[in-house]
């Protein structure tokens, strides 16, 4: 079964996330997460969905202001894509947000992960653009 949970930076499961990032988010661009500058993950929210204590998913969440927060670098490992697991995360996201206060959340999103945002009530704003190589729409949700 698999578990969500909210998890530290200075922890073992940390450095499963910044391998679990990389493999899913820039090693299919030729990139490499570990020549980016990650120290805005020390001001992040890390929630992790777990398969047995390992990292099979994860979600960052940024801080923008008192009621917008920001989620970013979702990824879920292949073998489990497909599963129900990120949109779990979404929706334990949204419940984390909602219980501190947020009235909305917002991202930007692959155009490939447009629809997937879509079923979960994420609107698209604004027009396309590049980041990390690929096309991008920002999106949000009124949180309630």
């Amino acid at each position: 079964m698999i578990e969500y949970s909210i998890f530290k930076i200075k922890s073992e499961t940390y450095k499963q996330e910044l391998m679990l990032r990389d493999k899913i988010l820039r090693k299919p661009l030729g990139m490499s997460l570990f020549e980016e500058d990650l120290s805005q993950d020390k001001h992040d929210i890390h929630i992790g969905a777990f398969d047995d204590n390992v990292l099979v998913g994860v979600i960052l969440l940024s801080t923008n202001d008192e009621s917008i927060i920001k989620m970013r670098q979702v990824a879920v490992d292949n073998e489990f894509q497909g599963r129900g697991i990120g949109s779990a995360m979404v929706k334990f996201s949204e419940k984390y947000a909602i219980e501190n206060g947020f009235k909305k959340m917002t991202m930007h999103a692959r155009k490939t992960a447009i629809q997937f945002y879509d079923k979960l009530g994420y609107e698209t704003i604004g027009e396309e653009f590049i980041e990390v190589s690929l096309p991008h729409f920002k999106m949000d949700k009124n949180l309630k």
